[in-house]
């Protein structure tokens, strides 16, 4: 069951708004609505939510805009609505910060399975006993068992996904994992759509991590096998 996760759903039609509700609600979510960005951005000033359903083309300000300036205060998962084949806004979306995407139309119980795969990712923490309390990885410091990055005493903002590729890669540390790898432990379909899509996220992790993105010290890529998180 979905234990009563609090979803806000955005999106300017009105029709796809109250169906998603009504479909959600019934499967056990709790399910708030937003007009278009502007309304989002009035609910979110006085709620918290465990995941964020936003459709990218809106009026005004859409979903790639809305998901960029989110990542700069809160790491709420966010799940991007598509249109079917675009793949530039898929992309947009991903490296502005969002977790995964749907293409519309798509299958309700697709999204379900999106949904519990997306809830899962942060509280997950493979078990590997060798693997010490705190990894240093330059400046940056990363917490295993909170699953946080530091810098300093300044906490990074990791989204969802972030956050579960570092469990991933704690616990794998020094040895390469492929990128098909990844994307099953990040229980996603398979495909080069989503191997690209975790190209996105290891380059935006990267940013986080690296002093030099373009040059990896930490997170690197090990060819013909895939990345590593080398440590210190």
């Amino acid at each position: 069951m979905t234990s009563g996760f609090h979803l806000l759903i955005i999106d300017d039609d009105e029709r796809i708004r109250v169906l998603l509700q009504k479909f959600l609600i019934k499967n056990g979510y709790l399910v708030s609505v937003a007009r278009d960005a502007g309304h989002a951005r009035r609910i979110l000033a006085g709620l918290d939510f465990d995941l964020i359903i936003m459709d990218v083309m809106m009026p005004g300000e859409d979903g790639v805009s809305l998901t960029k300036h989110l990542r700069e205060k809160r790491n709420t998962p966010i799940l991007l609505l598509t249109a079917k084949g675009e793949t530039v806004d898929r992309i947009r979306g991903l490296e502005a910060g969002a977790d995964d995407y749907l293409a519309k139309p798509f299958e309700p119980k697709e999204l379900l399975l999106r949904l519990a795969a997306i809830l899962r990712r942060a509280p997950a923490l493979e078990q590997n006993a060798e693997v010490p309390k705190v990894l240093h990885l330059g400046a940056v410091s990363y917490d295993v068992d909170r699953g946080e990055l530091w810098c300093g005493d300044k906490r990074i903002l990791l989204t969802a996904t972030e956050s579960h590729l570092m469990r991933i890669f704690s616990n794998n540390s020094s040895a390469p994992l492929s990128r098909a790898t990844l994307v099953e432990r990040l229980g996603r379909g398979g495909g080069q759509a989503q191997e690209r899509a975790v190209d996105v996220q290891i380059a935006r992790l990267r940013r986080k991590i690296e002093t030099n993105p373009k040059q990896p010290r930490y997170l690197q890529t090990v060819r013909g096998a895939g990345y590593m998180l080398s440590l210190e």
